[in-house]
């Protein structure tokens, strides 16, 4: 799997940061570039402001840098619907604490793929 993984995290990023909760209001996104079935480089970037609707802006923004995959603990329908229009695979990560975690157990295949049954109403709660 060489691959561009985009997880929302909360400041100041990397493998060590907890995964952010929502993906459209976390502090930040940790990018990891995955090479032959390894974490390679880590990365981290700002989130983008989050205003009402504009839920999609976020998506563009990681396919923009080249995100291929996403794990989040939640998101609402639309996001979701977005992220599968631009070609980013979506995983659900909510089991795992740290962005690291979550990144190993997409690595070794053991997370799942984010469907509507996970996604939530917006806001910050699942």
């Amino acid at each position: 799997m060489d691959t561009l993984i985009a997880v929302p995290s909360s400041n100041p990023g990397g493998l060590e940061a907890p995964l952010g909760a929502h993906f459209g209001h976390c502090e930040c996104y940790t990018l990891i570039k995955v090479e032959n079935g390894k974490i390679g480089d880590v990365k981290t970037i700002p989130n983008m402001p989050h205003e009402q609707g504009g839920c999609l802006a976020p998506v563009n923004y990681l396919a923009e840098q080249g995100a291929k995959m996403l794990i989040a603990g939640g998101m609402g329908l639309r996001p979701l619907m977005g992220f599968n229009q631009v070609g980013i695979d979506v995983y659900y990560g909510g089991d795992y604490q740290t962005v690291g975690d979550a990144a190993n157990a997409l690595v070794a295949g053991n997370l799942s793929q984010f469907t509507q049954s996970h996604t939530c109403g917006g806001g910050g709660g699942m």
